[in-house]
């Protein structure tokens, strides 16, 4: 599987975000203590706003751990909205084009998870994606065609709404197939505004996913934390497992379930797919 996080809030150095937490995401990629692997070495991929409302994307296949050209960027860069991923494949191939997060005009997506069963599967979900949209598919990942299936559906338009229909699709096709449990997925998806994620499986034993805490609160619990103190108020964290032990500083987003976050306002709401 694979782990990430999404950040927004004031601009903030990449480098604080990727390498200096006690459990930083690449330190992750070698070391992850809530993955279904403890190793995240086929690549990653930062997306991250700047002047543009379209966002820049960095990928690379090699190991997070070991990429100079990661540390030398995120050493140069600050963003006030960042995604970054790090990848355990399931089985596609170890490519550029197979790294999240993934692009749509100014809207990002990434995914940790399966459609289980996917060459079974692939014919008929990429059948169900919009002609206009299927030429903009490069890779060959489960995740890149479920970003294009919500595309299908309207995430630029209702997010939610586009992510239950997809996910509708994706179960009764497997279904359809003879495949138990169809779907294993954490998700996050942002227009640049707002950021939305998404944590349910077909078998609701769901991959681990936390958001942090109101950082006011944070301060008050811990004035002397400098990392916490860099941070604006409506600075906010999802991440696929935390990013350090400090106490108070995070919450478990709940068994299926979307969370919505936009400026320091955070939301929370039942997920259930769309039924065909």
């Amino acid at each position: 599987m694979c782990r990430w996080l999404a950040y927004s809030g004031s601009p903030v150095n990449l480098q604080t975000l990727l390498y200096k937490p006690a459990y930083s995401l690449v330190s992750q990629s070698k070391h992850s203590r809530m993955g279904a692997e403890t190793t995240n070495g086929d690549g990653f991929g930062i997306g991250w706003y700047s002047r543009l409302e379209r966002p820049g994307v960095f990928h690379s296949t090699e190991p997070a751990w070991n990429d100079r050209n990661l540390a030398a960027l995120s050493e140069q860069a600050w963003s006030g909205r960042v995604f970054a991923h790090i990848r355990a494949s399931t089985g596609s191939a170890v490519q550029q084009t197979n790294c999240h997060p993934f692009r749509h005009g100014n809207w990002l997506w990434m995914h940790n998870g399966l459609i289980r069963d996917f060459p079974t599967v692939k014919r008929d979900l990429t059948l169900a994606v919009d002609p206009g949209l299927f030429p903009q598919i490069e890779g060959s990942t489960d995740s890149e065609l479920f970003f294009y299936l919500a595309l299908t559906f309207g995430l630029e338009k209702d997010p939610l709404r586009a992510v239950q229909d997809a996910v509708g699709v994706i179960e009764e096709t497997g279904r359809r197939h003879g495949i138990a449990h169809p779907i294993q997925m954490t998700v996050a998806t942002t227009d640049g505004a707002t950021t939305w994620a998404f944590r349910y499986s077909s078998e609701r034993q769901s991959r681990t996913l936390y958001r942090s805490t109101d950082v006011t609160a944070l301060r008050a619990l811990h004035p002397t934390n400098t990392l916490v103190s860099e941070l604006s108020d409506d600075a906010r964290l999802v991440v696929s497992e935390p990013l350090g032990d400090l106490e108070g500083a995070w919450q478990e987003v709940p068994e299926s379930s979307t969370l919505v976050v936009h400026g320091g306002d955070t939301e929370t709401a039942p997920f259930a797919p769309t039924a065909s």
